[in-house]
């Protein structure tokens, strides 16, 4: 049975008070109205939700202990509700309505199945124009050309926005500022159908004018909704992080720093990579051509003590493309599409669907 929550109880208006929370949490629930009806599916789904109505029922039943059940009281608990939780081996006691965030949150994560997290990337410039953004967006089209689900987060409010390289800045859907004071566990489908897309590159930026304030949650409930569902979350991290950026770079598989074959570039990069070094476990470097100054990337790699992950030769179609929205069509083919695939290659990621079976 393919449910992610039983609901056991016999008043109509606190099954039909926790089918809403379900539903806002996008998690398919049903509804068993007494002990026996509850026996066939007790071992199933994530959580069990069981009324303080059906509780004396349930302990009398003598169903097999398990975690993930909560007792849910339409009032007040007392010295009672929780004699009654304990009887039926119960996690949690939430009560109505005051509960009911918690709920949401309980429902969308038993409605989200184990060991499907995605693998997280950051990329950042050197220096301001070395097209950092430019190549987190090539990575994030290249892997959702494979099919790949894959978020793009802009993480520098004062970037420009991402959403403009791809033509999204029109399109309808959530930016940080929707996201800002979020509160407790975030759906990984909602977030996927909130976001602007191009086909299974979805994208969150920020909104035209002043930036707002993400709060540290939001933040983290933010990133811990991406990797649960996406295959692949890349973010595009400016030379401040910002808490934003901070929490990619400690969050992330492997960071990127892209260095222009330049001296000055690479003295930056210096500095920079010392202190990227304290937020993120693995850095790697990528040198972008051309060197005005015959810099190798080999020379590069060996100045900044970075493992070298690759170079590539800036196209000169790029400036045009960005500046028209129209990076999407550019990198259908050519010289940085065909770096990305190698990059992604390497990473070795696996699809959501993949992940999920295998779960």
């Amino acid at each position: 049975m393919n449910i992610a929550a039983l609901i056991v109880t016999a008043d109509p208006a606190l099954a039909d008070g926790l089918l809403r929370l379900a539903a806002a949490a996008d998690a398919h629930a049903e509804v068993a109205y007494g002990a026996d009806e509850a026996r066939a599916a007790w071992t199933w789904p994530a959580l069990i939700l069981v009324g303080a109505d059906l509780a004396q029922e349930v302990a009398a039943a003598a169903l097999p202990r398990r975690p993930g059940v909560v007792l849910v009281a339409a009032e007040e608990a007392t010295a009672e509700t929780y004699r009654m939780a304990v009887a039926i081996s119960a996690q949690d006691v939430a009560v109505l309505p005051d509960h009911e965030a918690w709920l949401v949150d309980a429902f969308a994560t038993a409605g989200e199945p184990e060991g499907t997290w995605g693998a997280t990337v950051c990329v950042v410039g050197a220096r301001g124009g070395a097209g950092a953004s430019v190549l987190a967006a090539a990575l994030g089209l290249s892997a959702a050309g494979t099919g790949l689900r894959t978020l793009l987060v802009d993480a520098d409010p004062f970037g420009g926005g991402v959403d403009l390289m791809l033509g999204l800045e029109g399109h309808e859907g959530v930016r940080w500022h929707d996201l800002a004071e979020r509160r407790g566990r975030l759906s990984t489908a909602t977030l996927r159908e909130a976001l602007p897309r191009c086909g299974d590159l979805s994208v969150l930026s920020w909104r035209r004018g002043e930036p707002v304030t993400v709060a540290d949650e939001a933040v983290l409930s933010l990133f811990d909704a991406a990797v649960r569902g996406f295959d692949l979350v890349i973010v595009d991290v400016p030379r401040y992080p910002g808490e934003i950026g901070r929490a990619a770079l400690r969050a992330a598989d492997v960071t990127f720093l892209l260095v222009p074959a330049e001296v000055r570039a690479t003295v930056a990069a210096d500095g920079l990579s010392r202190a990227l070094r304290r937020d993120t476990a693995d850095l790697r470097l990528i040198v972008q051509g051309p060197a005005p100054g015959g810099l190798t990337p080999e020379i590069v790699a060996k100045a900044l003590e970075l493992p070298h992950a690759g170079a590539y030769e800036r196209d000169r179609r790029l400036p045009a493309a960005v500046e028209e929205g129209d990076l999407a069509r550019l990198c259908r083919r050519g010289p940085l599409t065909d770096f990305c695939d190698g990059v992604l290659a390497d990473l070795a990621l696996q699809p959501y669907a993949y992940r999920e079976q295998a779960a």
